[in-house]
């Protein structure tokens, strides 16, 4: 069996603002940077193998946090990247409304039909097939290992779909807050979900928090 810990990175500035990331390079806040403390603390006692991140510093530094802790070096691997938000990256969520009124409205009711505008934008099809293939590698690769992987909102959303047996229409009905803990288990071919958003080690069960831009 091969166990993953597939984790959130913690809050940015610009989680704060509404602000789209997507592929941009952004930093956790100071709040994020605590986040990714108490994560860590949270998994102290939890046995891990291998800790690989998204190259992103707001998912590496979170992942950095948790592998310190077992003695571990961070692997990246650009298949975890968020999804490229083309056009929409460094914009806040309320411009992106007002420019792109029906593509935004689509992102929030039919996700799986939005490919993000713009030079290299994404669908949300695009980040599962490329999670998938990493995914898959972790499997072949780690048997009998707890692997920890540091990822991103859309990223996370899109593989416990995959993992569920959901087609991305169900996107929006799974949430992530930062540094949020899921644990998915792979054995003999089967794939199940764990743990979902668990955020007890920040001290509550949920966060009510509701990002406008991730």
């Amino acid at each position: 069996m091969v166990r993953i810990i597939l984790i959130r990175h913690g809050e940015t500035q610009w989680n704060i603002e509404g602000r789209y990331q997507g592929q941009e390079d952004t930093h956790l806040s100071e709040r994020g940077q605590l986040q990714g403390r108490m994560v860590a603390d949270g998994l102290k006692n939890t046995p891990i193998d291998v800790a690989i991140s998204s190259p992103l510093e707001r998912s590496y530094m979170t992942c950095s946090f948790c592998a310190s802790l077992h003695g571990l070096t961070v692997l990246k691997d650009d298949r975890l990247l968020e999804i490229n938000h083309g056009d929409w990256e460094g914009r806040l969520a309320d411009d992106i409304k007002a420019n792109y009124p029906k593509e935004f409205q689509r992102w929030h009711t039919a996700p799986y039909t939005v490919t993000m505008p713009g030079k290299g934008g994404e669908s949300l099809e695009d980040v599962r097939r490329r999670v998938r293939a990493a995914f898959d590698e972790y499997v072949q690769k780690y048997e009998g290992k707890t692997v920890l992987v540091a990822a991103h909102d859309a990223v996370n959303k899109a593989i416990i779909c995959d993992v569920l047996g959901l087609d991305m229409s169900h996107f929006w009905q799974i949430k992530q807050d930062n540094t949020c803990i899921n644990v998915l288990e792979y054995q003999d071919g089967t794939r199940r979900l764990v743990l979902l958003n668990s955020t007890n080690h920040m001290g509550y069960l949920f966060s009510g928090i509701e990002q406008k831009g991730l």
